[in-house]
């Protein structure tokens, strides 16, 4: 698959699944933020957002709920250096 592509291009994808799991907790450190900003529709629709980004990170389906239920943006942010500090 990777023969169609330059080695430039190569590197990049390559790089790009190595650090996976760094983006997608990226994505869900910003998610935070918007939360802490949304309200109303856009607050679900960010909730929406990080559930799904949680289950990507394999964030446990019991955990994802009981965040869901508290509905605090601080909670996930804890959750967020838990991920980062179990990575290093």
């Amino acid at each position: 698959m990777l023969e169609d592509f330059s080695k430039h291009q190569q590197g990049i994808i390559k790089r790009y699944y190595k650090h996976q799991d760094a983006i997608k907790l990226q994505r869900l450190a910003e998610l935070v933020s918007d939360l802490y900003l949304a309200e109303g529709k856009k607050r679900e629709r960010v909730w929406n957002s990080i559930i799904k980004a949680m289950q990507v990170l394999d964030v446990p389906a019991q955990r994802i709920r009981h965040l869901r239920e508290k509905n605090d943006a601080a909670l996930i942010a804890r959750l967020v250096k838990e991920i980062e500090a179990k990575m290093e």
